[in-house]
C-alpha cells in the first residue's frame, strides 16, 4: 500500500523532496486517524494533485484544500502543510463517523460532505444533486478504485 500512494504522489509531484515528504504526512495522518491512506491519498489528489501551496478561487488552501472556517473549527492552520493533512484526516475522519454508521452510502456521503459540507448532505438525504459534487465524489471514487487494483 505504501508503494501505491508513494507512487501516485510522484506522478503529480515533481519534487522529490516534497514526493517523500507528501508520502510520509499522508501516512502519518492515515495512522492518526484511521483513515485509509489509499482513501486520504484520492481526497488530496482530487483536492490539490498534491501541490502544497494550492489555493482555490474558493478560499481552500494546501494539500487537503481546507477551508480556514473548517481548519479554525478543527484547531490547524491551514498554511502549515503538515496541519493541512492532518487536518484533512481528522476533518475526513470526522464525516466517516458521521455518515458511515451503517449506512451502504456512508463513505459515498463523508466524501460528498468533505466537499459540499455536512448540512448540505444531510438536508438532501445523501450526496446533493450538485454536479460539482457529484462530479467530485465520482473522481474520488475512480482514483480511489485505480489506487486500490494496483494493491489487489
Amino acid at each position: 500500500m505504501e508503494e501505491t500512494v508513494y507512487t501516485e504522489v510522484c506522478q503529480f509531484n515533481p519534487n522529490p523532496d516534497q514526493e517523500v515528504w507528501i508520502y510520509q504526512a499522508i501516512m502519518y495522518a492515515s495512522a492518526m486517524y484511521s483513515v485509509d491512506p489509499l482513501l486520504l491519498t484520492a481526497v488530496i489528489e482530487q483536492e490539490s494533485h498534491f501541490n502544497i501551496s494550492a489555493f482555490s478561487p474558493a478560499g481552500a488552501v494546501g494539500l487537503a484544500q481546507l477551508m480556514p472556517s473548517t481548519a479554525n473549527s478543527i484547531g490547524v492552520d491551514p498554511y502549515d502543510p503538515l496541519q493541512n493533512v492532518l487536518g484533512g484526516a481528522k476533518h475526513l475522519r470526522t464525516l466517516l463517523n458521521s455518515f458511515d454508521n451503517g449506512n451502504p452510502y456512508g463513505v459515498t456521503n463523508a466524501i460528498a460532505a468533505y466537499n459540499a459540507g455536512s448540512q448540505a448532505v444531510i438536508d438532501n438525504g445523501g450526496c446533493p444533486p450538485y454536479s460539482e459534487t457529484v462530479n467530485y465524489v465520482c473522481s474520488i471514487a475512480g482514483i480511489y478504485n485505480n489506487l486500490l487494483s494496483r494493491i489487489y
